[in-house]
């Protein structure tokens, strides 16, 4: 049973459609607009200027920020950061219009989406181009454009983005320490596996 304390919350401006799953506790902020069939998870911010769109799914306690705009079909994992104006793009090859003049419609086009895992944060203002994957616990830095898939716990930055480093899952750099990377915040220990990381007990 679901109590008042557990219910979403939904500021006066938003625009939820029909159809629409918000999960306990969710709060969706002023002119943000969540579209039909979109689920999110319990816990999840949706910052003002909000862009969810149909049939997107996000994870338990997710943060997308002001402005954000993600496009289907998106499959956003649990814990997952989207920093403000960040853009998640669906088309491959976009056109408004036809050869002849005509308006592009429904089946003119085939929508591709961005998959982001657990425990990813997407830096302000980055572009992820579909489709692509992010890797869990990976840091894609502001102002990037993705355009190729992130493996798990990497730094990627720059235009196109490139891997520049390794982040626990606190998110700070990693430092090197022999064969190892160390967090030097929680002192997690991690080694390589092939194009990613994987934590040592």
């Amino acid at each position: 049973m679901t109590t008042t304390a557990d219910a979403p919350v939904v500021q006066p401006t938003a625009d939820i459609d029909d159809d629409v799953t918000l999960g306990p506790r969710t709060r969706v902020w002023h002119l943000a607009h969540v579209r039909g069939g979109a689920r999110l998870g319990a816990d999840c911010n949706i910052g003002r200027g909000a862009y969810i769109g149909p049939g997107v799914v996000l994870g338990d306690a997710c943060k997308v920020q002001n402005h954000a705009l993600v496009y289907e079909p998106a499959v956003i994992g649990d814990g997952v950061f989207i920093g403000p104006a960040v853009v998640f793009t669906n088309d491959e090859f976009p056109r408004a219009a036809n050869p002849d003049g005509s308006l592009k419609g429904a089946d003119d086009w085939h929508a591709v989406g961005v998959t982001v895992e657990r425990g990813a944060s997407i830096g302000a203002r980055a572009v992820c181009i579909a489709p692509v994957t992010i890797g869990e616990w990976s840091l894609v830095a502001a102002g990037a454009v993705v355009t190729k898939d992130v493996p798990a716990h990497a730094l990627v930055a720059g235009v196109p983005a490139r891997r520049v480093g390794w982040v626990g899952r606190v998110g700070r750099p990693l430092v090197a320490d022999g064969d190892e990377w160390v967090c030097p915040q929680s002192g997690e220990r991690y080694a390589e596996n092939g194009d990613t990381l994987r934590l040592l007990a």
